[in-house]
């Protein structure tokens, strides 16, 4: 580390300023950074992927965890200060210049790996989906620990029958542990964001059986689209979702955010068996 200078004069000297329509916003608090990297456990020789490290603020934390860094950045204006970290820690960081949006974690990889990432606010949630979907579980990925907007942070981690609870906590919650990890007030910032932020940490759990994440994915899509009507109207479209509802005895004027985890998964179970029958 003694060959790297402070992460604002990097940013000074390679002329950088966050991009709004990349979603960034720079993090510079060492102490703040070195705690978020702590947050999965020991990454002592572990694999990680980044996502969005921009100048590499988060980068230098978690290669001074020990972490073998792979990170992903579209901004081409961040790769000469990535050089520089990546210079600093010999075959510790390999930089990837693309889309995360369309690069596949497991072609990356040939093991497990660790995902932490203070994640581009417009493609948070997409990407965080995307790494929770799947047939196979567990995945290769041994855990999450992300940074969103601290709405959509709570949204993951909402329990039932609260207002934030929705599709978004029962994909994350029904074969995955997911807990509020870190709050991040909004002046640790440059520039500051209009919102708060938090960080959620996921490890996978136990996959309940029997269940199709594609038929969780519709039914959980269907009833929360249309969340303030009773589930006879919201699941109506999705075929055998009323007889499921039925053999499950859920009564079908109850509303989507008061069904539990549990429901949602049983609900789905009964309805990849009808479809084997």
């Amino acid at each position: 580390m003694s060959t790297l200078p402070p992460l604002r004069e990097v940013i000074a000297r390679h002329g950088l300023s966050a991009s709004k329509a990349l979603g960034q916003n720079f993090l510079f608090d060492e102490q703040l950074l070195d705690r978020i990297a702590a947050i999965p456990g020991s990454l002592a020789g572990e694999k990680v992927l980044e996502v969005g490290p921009g100048p590499g603020g988060l980068t230098r934390a978690l290669l001074r965890a020990g972490a073998e860094v792979t990170a992903i950045e579209m901004d081409r204006r961040c790769l000469p200060a990535l050089a520089e970290v990546e210079a600093a820690f010999p075959g510790k960081l390999k930089v990837i210049e693309g889309d995360a949006m369309k690069i596949a974690p497991a072609t990356l990889f040939d093991g497990p790996y660790h995902i932490v990432a203070n994640l581009p606010y417009n493609v948070g949630t997409a990407l965080f989906t995307g790494w929770l979907s799947g047939e196979e579980w567990p995945p290769q990925w041994r855990s999450l620990t992300l940074m969103f907007q601290e709405e959509v942070a709570r949204r993951i981690v909402a329990e039932t029958n609260t207002s934030a609870y929705g599709r978004l906590a029962v994909l994350a919650q029904w074969r995955a542990k997911a807990k509020l990890a870190l709050k991040v007030h909004r002046s640790a910032f440059t520039p500051p964001p209009k919102v708060m932020s938090a960080i959620v940490h996921v490890v996978p759990g136990e996959a309940p059986e029997g269940v199709s994440m594609r038929l969780l994915e519709r039914v959980t899509e269907a009833a929360f689209g249309q969340r303030r009507k009773m589930l006879r109207q919201s699941l109506k479209g999705v075929p055998g979702a009323l007889a499921a509802l039925e053999e499950l005895e859920i009564d079908p004027q109850r509303r989507a955010e008061t069904l539990s985890v549990a429901e949602f998964v049983a609900i789905a179970r009964t309805l990849g068996q009808s479809k084997s029958a």
